[in-house]
């Protein structure tokens, strides 16, 4: 788990511990000395904390002039247990919605498995986001995780989308291609 680095081919565009209005600004990365884990585990250290125990993100991207937002998550998401959906929310996308970030994009191919609890935070930040014309998706959630997700029906609040090779856009090209198939799928048969 260790060898595990966040995507950093964007890193020449944004760096969100530079990002004076991002909530990891100014942290300090060590290259060598591995501290956080999951069960146990030893997890890369450019990783981000946010309040979980199992659950770890980071921020490649944060457009505010197009008002989204890329995050990539590893990990297991734990909300029976951790809430992690609280800890992301109240932690990290809500200090983005209060500089107009109302487009998240979640990258979740590396969550491992998905426990779900409360939906109320998911309603929460839906409703918030979509209100103000934006909107969540998880990128590439693993089959499992993403049973366990629609099992709980919280793809009612998070758009699960797949896309194969989605490092090999920049950061606009993939976020108006996201973009593009929600607006689809909103105006589509049966959308809203």
């Amino acid at each position: 788990m260790h060898e595990i680095e966040p995507f950093y081919n964007w890193r020449h565009l944004y760096v969100s511990e530079e990002d004076e209005r991002s909530p990891f600004y100014g942290r300090v990365y060590s290259e060598f000395e591995f501290s956080q884990t999951i069960y146990n585990y030893y997890i890369h250290p450019q990783w981000d904390d946010f309040g979980s125990r199992t659950l770890y993100l980071k921020v490649l991207l944060a457009d505010y002039e197009e008002h989204y937002a890329v995050i990539e998550l590893f990990g297991e998401w734990n909300d029976a247990i951790e809430n992690d959906i609280m800890n992301l929310k109240r932690e990290v996308t809500d200090k983005f919605f209060e500089f107009g970030i109302t487009k998240f994009i979640l990258i979740a191919e590396n969550v491992l498995n998905f426990h779900s609890g409360d939906k109320d935070y998911y309603e929460e930040w839906f409703e918030e986001v979509t209100d103000a014309g934006g909107w969540i998706a998880c990128l590439n959630m693993p089959e499992q995780t993403q049973y366990d997700f629609r099992k709980a029906k919280l793809n009612r609040y998070i758009e699960l989308i797949e896309l194969e090779n989605w490092r090999t856009y920049k950061p606009f090209h993939l976020f108006t291609l996201i973009d593009k198939q929600i607006m689809q799928r909103l105006d589509g048969p049966g959308g809203s």
